[in-house]
């Protein structure tokens, strides 16, 4: 872990590389969807993971504390659209259920690692 005084730039925080980490293999698995969803499920959860580490990105190159929760409160709400999206595609045997239980637990470790990097923003 980067001592939090010494981080430059986004790549350093550890919430955007789960982040990033969580949206590889998002994408990894959504390869194997059927191809009539390639504009349905598919396409609706990578944009979904993509955006949550794109926001964190967005929001550390902000000024204010205010602009820069604005972004990070994003990329969490992301964070859970992607997890509704996660079930649906094991309720539409999409993946399995040892698939789900790793995407969720990797869709965990980013929202609370989010939590934790929010919370000094909201005093």
């Amino acid at each position: 872990m980067v001592d939090s005084s010494k981080i430059t730039s986004f790549e350093q925080l550890e919430v955007w590389q789960v982040s990033r980490d969580w949206a590889v293999r998002i994408y990894e698995l959504t390869k194997l969807f059927p191809r009539e969803e390639a504009f349905g499920v598919t396409s609706q959860v990578r944009r979904l993971v993509a955006s949550i580490s794109a926001n964190i990105a967005e929001g550390f190159g902000r000024q204010t504390k205010k602009n820069k929760l604005h972004f990070y409160v994003i990329a969490y709400g992301s964070a859970l659209e992607t997890k509704n999206f996660l079930y649906l595609a094991r309720k539409l045997s999409y993946i399995n259920q040892d698939d789900l239980d790793e995407l969720l637990e990797l869709g965990t470790s980013a929202q609370k690692l989010l939590n934790a990097f929010m919370r000094p923003l909201k005093l």
